[in-house]
Formats: C-alpha cells, structure tokens, sequence
C-alpha cells in the first residue's frame, strides 16, 4: 500500500505543527487509499547541516541521525508537509531536514499543509520552489490556516469547518501523483 508522510515543519517547544499534522492524519485515516502517518522532525535531532558532501552526490552519510532520517523519508511514498510561516518563510528546522537528503526525496509528490499570520502562504510558495530541486512534485491543492482565525490565542488548533474539505482533496491530488509517480521511483 502507499505510505505517506505528514511530516512536521517545526520542531520548537510550543510548536502547533504537531496538532495541525495529527489533524491531517485524523482525516487521512478516514480513507483507504494510502497508510498514513506522522513524521515528527522533533523525533529526529537534526543538528544544523554539516555533511562534508551533498546528499545530491553521496549517501554515505557522516551524522548519526542522518541515517534514520534517511531510511523513513525513502520508506514513504510521498509527504504532506505541514508548514508554519515564520519571518515569511519555512521555518530552519523544515528547511535543515529537508537538506540532509536527496535521492530519497525525488520521484514522489507532496501536498502542503500551511499556517501563519496570512495563512503561511509565502512559506508554503518558498517550500514549492525546494521540492522542485529535489524532484518532489507538490500538487495544487493548499490548505491554509490562519493563527488568528483557526488557533485560540494562537496556540490551540481548532481549524474551520471548511478546512476538512481542502484536506481532502490535497489527499486526493497526493495519492493521485503519488501513484502516478511509482514507475519512476521503482526503476
């Protein structure tokens, strides 16, 4: 069966991402399309990026937690990407455990799940433009939540109503890509 990833964008302690990602799986274990689960950053202990060479070149990876954070972003399928916006970006911890890897990232697709300020959306446009160098599709499809509508005091997840629906269909689009791109990863 298809794996997918709701991976976490934020690892800080008071982090929302984590309610929104069990949000999302929520909804994903409503269907019988895909096994979904969750891919907490936090669980990994990334330090900063400091491979001697770029995963685009090697794999032979130099930082301990390099290596179990490659063998679950290869074991999935595609990836849901919970992103929070912070300064008008994706947060450092995202864009750190995004850069440990490449060849596990390429051929699979991946929605965007986003929150900020303006719905994260300027987060969720910079993190399309990384998938894009790493061969990850991202479907059109995009949730957006805002912290001022959709959290109480900015730190309790209690999404609209009307969100469940766009979840939905990202899911759709993921898996769809997802599939489509299975002749590709499997060469």
């Amino acid at each position: 069966m298809t794996k997918i990833g709701i991976i976490t964008g934020s690892t800080r302690p008071g982090r929302n991402s984590l309610q929104v990602a069990e949000w999302v799986k929520g909804i994903a274990d409503k269907r019988r399309d895909a096994e979904y689960e969750v891919v907490d950053l936090a669980d990994f202990n990334l330090p900063m990026y400091a491979e001697p060479i770029s995963a685009a070149y090697s794999q032979d990876y130099q930082t301990p937690e390099a290596i179990p954070w490659s063998q679950k972003i290869a074991e999935l399928d595609g990836y849901v990407f919970i992103c929070p916006e912070y300064n008008h970006g994706v947060t450092s911890a995202l864009k750190n455990a995004i850069d440990y890897l490449y060849v596990e990232w390429n051929n699979k697709a991946a929605g965007i799940v986003s929150y900020g300020s303006s719905g994260g959306v300027r987060a969720a446009e910079s993190l399309r433009i990384i998938l894009a160098e790493l061969q990850v599709a991202s479907v059109r499809a995009h949730p957006a939540m805002s912290l001022f509508t959709d959290f109480i005091n900015m730190s309790e997840f209690k999404p609209a109503d009307f969100h469940e629906g766009s979840v939905s269909m990202l899911l759709d689009q993921v898996n769809a890509w997802t599939n489509a791109f299975e002749p590709l990863r499997n060469k």
